[in-house]
């Protein structure tokens, strides 16, 4: 690649870091060994650019890559040269001498540089990780106030037991509630999460608006898809939710060991794994300027596959249950208790 389209390349995270050989290194080698090499010769510059935006571990493994690559090329350049010069060698300078045996100098620099409260290029993933718990936890409340408003389940308060009175709704109809107000919590859930990150916590950040209805979305994306488990799965569901959103999630999100480094069935659950979609548009937002191909286009994509699939899979889940009969009481249950006597 060129050097404009590298930088490009690091301001989107397509690059972990890279390694920039200028266009007049030949001519600096060259140099050392021609008339100016008894004067003061430009010592050749060889530089290698990170990206911890991209990722922590695969910034630092590109960076020891390149610079190991770059130190040996030095090296091997250098043999070359002292070949060319032969017995012309001992009459440099000693300083020449030094400088011919490894002529190329090795920087290190920052390719895309951060805001100073970035964490090190992990405050996306951290963000966005809250987004998805704040989506778990807000699903598992609200099934079980719903379940308990309709009176399915008792609600212990400290010492006092409410078991309300049962009011009959079908698996679909209660999906539909809970995912209903799941969508009106989430307003107030990414507004919170911002208010917490960037107005307490001080992390950088920028396009706020977009940030803010992103954060809503992905909360709301999270919550449904999780209920969906819950209302599929019953109980064990809590444990398929655990396993989708955060087991599984959390070593392919991308974040600290790159995609790339991982073994193949892990790579395989990134592609679909909501919690990497969601930090990649995150990332976007935070260090990218919001561009599209940066993450940010995929993110709201899958965002809205997974709706659909959630939407989908539960709704057509739970109406197979109840045209199947397979209500959540019997008739006997749903008629009002009659008063207990003392004997």
């Amino acid at each position: 690649m060129g050097e404009k389209e590298v930088k490009e390349e690091l301001g989107k995270g397509k690059l972990y870091g890279a390694l920039v050989v200028p266009a007049d290194f030949t001519s600096s080698v060259t140099a050392l060994t021609g008339p100016s090499a008894t004067g003061n010769p430009a010592r050749p510059q060889l530089s290698v650019l990170t990206n911890q935006s991209a990722s922590s571990v695969g910034s630092s493994m590109a960076r020891q890559a390149t610079t190991t690559a770059a130190e040996r090329a030095s090296l091997q350049v250098g043999k070359q040269l002292a070949a060319q010069v032969g017995a012309q060698q001992s009459e440099l300078p000693t300083a020449a001498r030094v400088l011919l045996a490894d002529p190329a100098a090795v920087t290190v620099k920052d390719g895309h540089p951060l805001d100073s409260h970035s964490g090190l290029g992990l405050s996306a993933f951290y963000y966005a990780l809250v987004l998805v718990v704040c989506g778990m936890l807000a699903a598992n409340v609200i099934s079980g106030q719903v379940d308990h408003a309709l009176g399915y389940t008792h609600n212990d308060m400290g010492p006092l037991r409410i078991h309300r009175p049962l009011i009959r709704a079908t698996r679909v109809q209660s999906l539909a509630m809970s995912s209903t107000l799941m969508a009106a919590l989430s307003l107030l859930m990414g507004t919170l999460v911002m208010v917490g990150a960037i107005g307490i916590m001080g992390m950088d950040a920028s396009h706020l608006p977009l940030l803010w209805l992103y954060s809503v979305a992905a909360i709301a994306v999270t919550g449904i898809g999780a209920l969906t488990l819950l209302a599929v799965f019953g109980t064990p569901g809590m444990l398929v939710v655990t396993l989708v959103f955060i087991a599984m999630a959390v070593p392919t999100a991308g974040a600290t060991t790159p995609i790339e480094s991982l073994p193949g069935f892990y790579r395989f659950l990134a592609e679909f794994e909501p919690l990497r979609q969601i930090s990649g548009g995150v990332r976007s937002i935070l260090y990218y300027d919001a561009q599209g191909d940066a993450g940010l286009t995929r993110g709201w994509v899958m965002m809205a596959v997974g709706l659909a699939s959630a939407a989908l899979f539960g709704f057509g889940t739970t109406s197979w249950y109840d045209r199947k009969g397979l209500h959540r009481t019997t008739a006997a249950q749903a008629q009002p208790e009659e008063p207990a006597v003392k004997a």
